[in-house]
């Protein structure tokens, strides 16, 4: 399937899916690779977004700071138990697992590392697909190894829909192309496509 061979599965099979809930994973890259994505999505989106981006542990963090220069929705670290709120962008702390329930409420979790991560995108995707079923997004940009693979299939199989950037257009393919490789991506995408892609998604079904 090549970047504009995306098929869209999902609208066939969900044809009265309302969205609500947008869940990304990044790795290596990925600060370019969000910034483009949450640059696209405009001011008024009408659900959260949940990112898990890997960093570096040691360090405190400045990505809420440096995204939000980058797109018109308010950035957060996420705080646990607080409840996530549309067209807020809600970004995992560094060395804490990012979790969902179905009430929208956000748990942080320092339980063991997960393919030697933490934060991981499968807890987070496996966590919205339990919440949220049919109305999940998840989306796999630039990355090495293979976090969000085992998510993606967990997503796809609530019946959610799952994009990826097309392995050829990211700074580093790993993970996009693992979750390629799950045949559970329902849009292969260039990283320039996606936000309107998820854009369309969710105001769509919402009119």
């Amino acid at each position: 399937m090549t970047a504009h061979q995306a098929t869209d599965r999902s609208a066939d099979t969900h044809p009265e899916t309302s969205y609500s809930v947008v869940a990304i994973a990044a790795s290596a890259g990925g600060v370019h690779g969000v910034s483009t994505l949450l640059g696209g999505l405009g001011p008024t989106l009408s659900v959260p977004v949940l990112l898990v981006q890997h960093l570096d542990p040691r360090h405190r963090t400045v990505i809420a700071e440096v995204l939000s220069r980058r797109t018109p929705l308010p950035v957060k670290l996420a705080e646990h138990e607080e409840r996530a709120l549309p067209g807020t962008v809600y970004v995992a702390p560094p060395d804490r697992h990012l979790l969902v329930g179905p009430d929208g409420a956000l748990t942080l979790s320092t339980s063991a590392l997960v393919h030697f991560v933490r934060p991981s995108a499968d807890l987070l995707f496996e966590s919205v697909a339990g919440a949220y079923g049919p109305g999940a997004i998840a989306c796999v940009l630039t990355g090495t190894g293979s976090d969000g693979a085992m998510g993606v299939d967990a997503v796809k199989s609530r019946g959610g829909t799952v994009i990826a950037q097309d392995p050829g257009s990211a700074e580093f393919s790993g993970m996009p192309e693992a979750a390629v490789g799950t045949g559970a991506v329902d849009f292969v995408l260039p990283l320039e496509e996606i936000a309107a892609v998820v854009r369309g998604l969710v105001e769509d079904k919402r009119q």
